[in-house]
């Protein structure tokens, strides 16, 4: 496998990603399809975390709207991710890939706590390392989370992983077939439009950092390797 890019990446999925053709929870081949993708990844060299949402699960928004409080329906998202998270682990192990997942919520008998430094050597010993739990707070999303991490542990770029969408557009192009699809923006740009396929605080973490983000589609073979080669595959945002 030719060499990557990138040194090191944080990729995020959304708990969505997960679903398949469900409604809600997890599709095994779905799940086995993301773990082919991120083992050939791994293959290459390239040291990879990962933060996955769990809104598959749980949307806590949804909770919000019926009356729950915020913290609440946020915590049980927390959750949900971790599920994901440990899922994920045992389909990228049984491909032989050497994975560690820590979560920010405690939960010692499934996971490792989150501990950056930790996080960073079991990288730099070649193990993927899976970032549940978001950032342990409430009011902050999973995009936010992978920004924050992928800054934390020295990552080179944010990597967004979409389900069925090849980029960023100026509208969703599930519903509306003459949006405009970005090949390149400014992180400034992207905040200034006000898309909603990425959150504005996980953007701003990214601006001041200059960290680059890549959006692409996760489920067109070989995509996610196609952008650790540093081919033009979906959207990039940069500095």
């Amino acid at each position: 496998m030719p060499e990557s890019s990138f040194a090191r990446v944080l990729l995020k999925l959304s708990g969505n990603s997960l679903t398949g053709d469900n409604e809600f929870g997890i599709s095994p081949p779905v799940l086995q399809a993301v773990a082919t993708e991120v083992h050939k990844a791994w293959t290459t060299g390239v040291q990879i975390g990962i933060v996955i949402g769990g809104s598959n699960i749980w949307n806590g928004a949804t909770y919000e709207a019926t009356g729950m409080d915020r913290s609440t329906a946020d915590y049980a998202g927390m959750l949900a991710t971790i599920m994901n998270a440990i899922a994920l682990q045992d389909a990228l192990e049984k491909l032989g890939t050497e994975v560690r997942t820590q979560s920010a919520i405690a939960m010692p008998i499934v996971t490792e706590p989150y501990i950056r430094r930790r996080a960073i050597r079991h990288m730099e010993k070649g193990r993927v390392v899976i970032f549940a739990g978001g950032t342990g707070n409430p009011y902050m999303s999973t995009d936010t989370a992978a920004a924050l991490r992928g800054l934390e542990t020295g990552a080179n770029a944010l990597l967004m992983a979409k389900n069925n969408i090849d980029g960023l557009y100026d509208a969703d192009p599930n519903v509306q077939p003459n949006a405009k699809k970005f090949d390149h923006l400014t992180h400034h740009d992207a905040l200034n439009l006000r898309l909603q396929a990425i959150d504005s605080t996980a953007l701003s973490l990214c601006m001041d950092n200059e960290m680059t983000i890549a959006i692409f589609n996760l489920f067109v073979d070989g995509n996610l390797t196609r952008v650790l080669n540093g081919e033009n595959v979906g959207t990039l945002i940069t500095a």
